[in-house]
């Protein structure tokens, strides 16, 4: 059992999808606790840093992952670029239900501060995180996933250009176009941001 363990946990996402298609509910564990952070990231900074309704984008796109799981085909989209479009999209129907309540207040979650951080780092490191989910959240909706996936998420350019459905030239232009403009908005803020004095 450990060996099949060992084997399913260095197999690729394609592979664990397979797997799980077959009935290997080990290897929807494996690509779940694989995925699903990353994924839940994405989501949250897509909504403005809602946790809970990131939590149901997650928990969504991975449901539907795992129906589509027996139909997957060897050579389409890579598990992680498919679960990434799919929270997109659920990110953007969620947004556009909330303008049309006119619900266009997004709470804004601070992300937790580094262990060992004291009160004055903590409170710093939420209001910065709290400015750039304002500065985020002002972004075009394309501009504001291209700039989360490249520059919070890490990915490469090819690899948001398959999540995004369009050519790595777009997503360089989205997200350049995305930094100029969350550079601008926040340029004003340096000061009260605290990166005035880490320049000296």
């Amino acid at each position: 059992m450990d060996e099949f363990a060992a084997d399913t946990g260095a197999a690729s996402d394609e592979a664990l999808l397979a797997r799980f298609g077959q009935g290997d509910a080990l290897a929807a564990q494996v690509l779940t606790a694989r995925l699903a952070p990353a994924v839940l990231r994405f989501a949250s900074r897509m909504l403005g840093g809602d946790l809970p309704e990131a939590e149901d984008v997650t928990q969504e796109a991975l449901l539907r992952l795992w129906r589509h799981a027996p139909d997957w085909r060897p050579g389409a989209a890579p598990p992680a670029a498919w679960l990434y479009r799919v929270a997109a999209n659920l990110c953007t129907d969620r947004l556009r239900r909330r303008l049309r309540r006119r619900d266009v207040a997004l709470d804004l979650v601070a992300e937790p501060a580094a262990p060992g951080t004291g009160a004055d780092g903590r409170m710093m490191a939420a209001t910065r995180a709290a400015a750039l989910q304002a500065a985020l959240a002002q972004l075009p909706e394309r501009q504001r996933q291209a700039v989360i996936l490249r520059h919070i998420e890490g990915l490469a350019n090819p690899e948001i250009a398959q999540i995004m459905e369009t050519g790595v030239e777009a997503v360089e232009s989205l997200t350049a176009r995305g930094k100029r403009t969350l550079q601008a908005s926040l340029a004003g803020r340096r000061q009260e941001l605290g990166y005035e004095d880490e320049q000296g």
